[in-house]
């Protein structure tokens, strides 16, 4: 589902160059549960920002379903994160004036999707979360764990390829933590969606199959159900590539 080869970020800081990734190449297969895990620094969000997207690297390829992500122009990018991509942020970014209902149901506006059955979807799946009593409740009147289950009913209710989640319980105690990730296993396995997490919590990445730990930008440690995938991570092309290296500041 997801396939990395030679990625590369590097970023420019006055007249110093910062290699925010170095060479990365894995992959990830369909419905894999798989968190990234590192040091502040270690370019964990910058690997997930390149996987959605969200950044271009400076050299090296990132395929999603096939599809060259990393040349995509910004409109085929929106285009095909609609189609195949949810995500889970820690701040929850739903929208104060919006009801559960509303927040879960609102991706599936952009789909073209009749508003009784968007919303009826939104209400099933967030009953399924347990928030059937939240339905007309808007953030504010919520908890933060009841919050975040409204954020993860968001990005599953279209059923994408992939879903990308950036510190998805950096905000809940460890009591809703352990829920939250219980939750976000369950479903992705019932329907065999690829789930990718950034944690920089050891203990929470323990529950996921696969953990890839990062350190200054490389992979150390790729590990399914115990088992080491480093050597058999797959060889990449050599290709000779222009680096395009980017001014701002690494948000690693």
């Amino acid at each position: 589902m997801i396939r990395v080869e030679n990625l590369r970020k590097v970023y420019k800081v006055g007249d110093e160059k910062v290699v925010a990734l170095d060479n990365i190449s894995v992959k990830i297969e369909k419905g894999e549960f798989c968190c990234i895990v590192g040091t502040s620094g270690s370019g964990k969000s910058t690997l997930l920002n390149m996987l959605a997207g969200l950044e271009k690297p400076t050299k090296g390829k990132v395929r999603i379903n096939g599809q060259l992500v990393s040349k995509m122009t910004e409109k085929e990018l929106a285009k095909f994160r609609q189609e195949n991509i949810g995500f889970i942020f820690q701040s929850y970014n739903l929208m104060p004036t919006l009801t559960a209902t509303e927040n879960v149901a609102f991706p599936l506006l952009f789909k073209g999707v009749d508003r009784d059955i968007r919303e009826k979807k939104a209400k099933k799946i967030l009953k399924e979360m347990g928030l059937g009593d939240r339905l007309n409740h808007k953030p504010g009147e919520m908890s933060g764990g009841q919050q975040q289950r409204v954020g993860i009913a968001r990005a599953f209710v279209g059923r994408p390829n992939v879903i990308f989640a950036d510190e998805p319980t950096g905000n809940l105690d460890s009591a809703t933590t352990e829920q939250v990730m219980k939750m976000l296993l369950d479903i992705s396995q019932q329907n065999n969606i690829t789930f990718v997490m950034v944690t920089h919590d050891p203990e929470l990445a323990q529950m996921a199959p696969r953990v890839i730990t990062l350190k200054d930008g490389r992979v150390v440690s790729d590990m399914k159900d115990g088992v080491s995938l480093l050597e058999q991570d797959l060889i990449p092309e050599q290709e000779n590539e222009t680096e395009i290296i980017s001014t701002q500041t690494a948000d690693q």
